[in-house]
């Protein structure tokens, strides 16, 4: 299971530190869902979900400054006793002091934010989602081609790196060669992007290892990128039936989410950077809408019926 330190959530989030007696340095969050107390604060702990980041709304805090000090004080005790990893204030709101006291008793960092617990919310999930999301490292070499994310597979030595060498030279981006890590950060998008060790670095045989940064300019390289197209290059195969229409598509799995895939011959000749280039800007047409082999298959249809007619 993935884990993230809370240090860092804090700086990435820009908390403010309210219990800077408590020791953060070896808590970490394993979880990307978060909870809102409502309910606990009333007595209510059946289903709670105390591994989550708790956030206290405006609502939450309302409800416990109504509460008398004492009542307010148990309430609190009890939410804070049940080993949550933190609790977050939101709207500017500060908890006084008998609260703060508490957090330190049980050891709970209590954090504040100045922005609304909506907005506030809708960043976190976003932010822990991407850090926790399940992941896995592929060998492949994934480039920024026209905005569309464009993985390339295929055998050692069968031309990833040269193909992605090109792609640079007429002003796309490398995010990794070599080595991807891809993350499923949603039901339906894979984000994908190099181990620190390799970032921006290509190996070319007969070269050696070359920094794409330095060579080419910052504007050639490129952190993270959705993994939109997946192109698995193969030796050219006479015996082998390959798709020259295109009118159905074919998947690959990562992680459970289906990206589309095209099956790629090599020959001698053929420029794998024109047609990787080819085939983002077709997919991207796709997803707008229009389909050439359709549109082809259209024309050929219409043209037998009117065939037909005549006759």
């Amino acid at each position: 299971m993935k884990e993230i330190e809370m240090t860092k959530m804090v700086e990435e989030m820009d908390l403010r530190n309210l219990t800077p007696e408590v020791d953060m340095t070896e808590l970490v969050i394993a979880t990307p869902d978060i909870n809102r107390p409502a309910l606990q604060l009333t007595g209510y702990y059946e289903h709670f979900a105390n591994e989550r980041v708790q956030i206290i709304g405006y609502v939450e805090f309302s409800y416990l400054q109504h509460l008398e000090e004492s009542e307010r004080i148990r309430a609190f005790e009890e939410f804070v006793s049940r080993k949550i990893p933190c609790v977050i204030f939101t709207t500017k709101m500060i908890p006084g002091p008998e609260i703060l006291e508490l957090c330190r008793r049980y050891r709970v960092p209590a954090f504040a934010v100045e922005k609304s617990t909506s907005v506030f919310m809708a960043e976190i999930i976003r932010w822990l989602n991407v850090q926790l999301a399940p992941m896995i490292s592929i060998h492949g070499v994934l480039v920024d081609v026209f905005g569309e994310g464009v993985l390339i597979m295929g055998e050692s030595g069968i031309g990833k790196s040269e193909a992605a060498l090109e792609l640079i030279k007429r002003g796309h981006r490398l995010v990794s060669d070599d080595v991807v890590e891809i993350s499923r950060v949603s039901d339906i998008t894979l984000v994908g992007t190099a181990p620190d060790i390799t970032r921006h670095f290509i190996e070319l045989r007969g070269i050696g290892i070359i920094d794409v940064k330095t060579l080419f300019g910052v504007e050639s390289v490129k952190d993270t990128q959705s993994i939109d197209l997946v192109i698995k290059l193969e030796e050219w195969d006479k015996d082998k039936e390959y798709d020259r229409l295109g009118l159905e598509e074919e998947y690959i799995e990562f992680l459970g989410n289906k990206v589309v895939c095209h099956s790629l011959p090599i020959r001698p000749g053929r420029n794998l950077a024109i047609i990787v280039e080819t085939a983002a800007v077709n997919h991207r047409q796709k997803k707008m809408g229009y389909n050439a082999a359709q549109e082809l298959y259209r024309r050929v249809q219409a043209n037998l019926v009117k065939k037909r007619e005549e006759k």
